[in-house]
């Protein structure tokens, strides 16, 4: 969903370009391999948009379309978006690496991260519900389950059973890295604020999303959880808000172009 929008750069379609010889893609990123999905939907929609229009809409703009309506056709908040985004001509392995958050980092380093893209705590806060949908790899969360889990989570009986059901799945001795499990397993298939609540209870599946709530360095973050986890409506409207936001960052720093194919640049 939002992930996939922001890479080093902005929103210019970095993310979606394939290795070459003389151009190594964000793929292969440490935060994204195994991770982002999705590129062949991007690519139907790009083919289809071209045939009507050709080198009109880039694939920026597909993406951050792409984004709004798949987060609305799972019961979340619409919102207005500027469009005229150019595609990249490049793409930065390394800064995929160094800018993207990973499931392991705390609050400090992942705030350092928004704020240099120009988004605020608050964007961070709203942006992670995304994770209310979609997965995540054993790899990802196996020092979770295995660590701080028990601390941050409440003594109750369906918290036992849950950390019990994840751990036999994801074996703390390793293998089985890609089996994965959702990060709202309450209600996985719909986009709500039961990923806030969940945090409450101390049940993140990842350590960087329960570090917005349970971390003593998490002041503003604890406090914008417990709002988000009671109120929906504001949730919703800040999802939307940040959103924009994130579209909104500067991108194309080469000039950029309308890509032809999204996972090549225009020859």
């Amino acid at each position: 969903m939002c992930q996939l929008i922001v890479v080093f750069q902005g929103c210019d379609g970095s993310v979606l370009l394939d290795d070459t010889i003389t151009l190594q893609g964000e793929k292969s990123a440490t935060p994204n391999v195994d991770s982002l999905k999705g590129f062949e939907i991007i690519d139907s929609i790009k083919n289809k948009v071209e045939s009507d229009c050709p080198g009109v809409v880039s694939c920026a703009d597909i993406l951050a379309i792409a984004a709004r309506d798949s987060t609305v056709l799972v019961g979340g908040p619409d919102w207005e978006m500027y469009l005229g985004r150019k595609d990249s001509k490049t793409a930065s392995y390394e800064l995929a690496n160094s800018n993207l958050p990973v499931p392991s980092e705390g609050i400090l380093p992942i705030i350092t991260k928004f704020l240099y893209q120009g988004l605020s705590v608050t964007d961070m806060v709203a942006l992670s519900g995304s994770h209310t949908i979609g997965v995540a790899r054993c790899q990802n969360y196996r020092a979770r389950i295995y660590g701080d889990y028990t601390v941050t989570a409440d003594q109750s009986t369906a918290s036992e059973s849950y950390l019990n059901d994840l751990r036999a799945s994801c074996p703390a001795a390793g293998g089985d890295d890609d089996t994965v499990a959702p990060m709202d397993n309450v209600t996985p298939n719909l986009f709500d604020n039961s990923y806030y609540q969940i945090l409450l209870r101390g049940e993140g599946l990842l350590n960087s999303d329960q570090e917005m709530y349970s971390s003593f360095l998490g002041v503003q973050t604890k406090q914008l959880v417990l709002q988000y986890a009671h109120d929906p409506l504001a949730f919703f409207h800040q999802f939307a808000q940040s959103m924009v936001a994130m579209g909104n960052i500067t991108n194309a720093v080469d000039g950029g172009e309308v890509r032809r194919n999204c996972r090549f640049v225009n020859t």
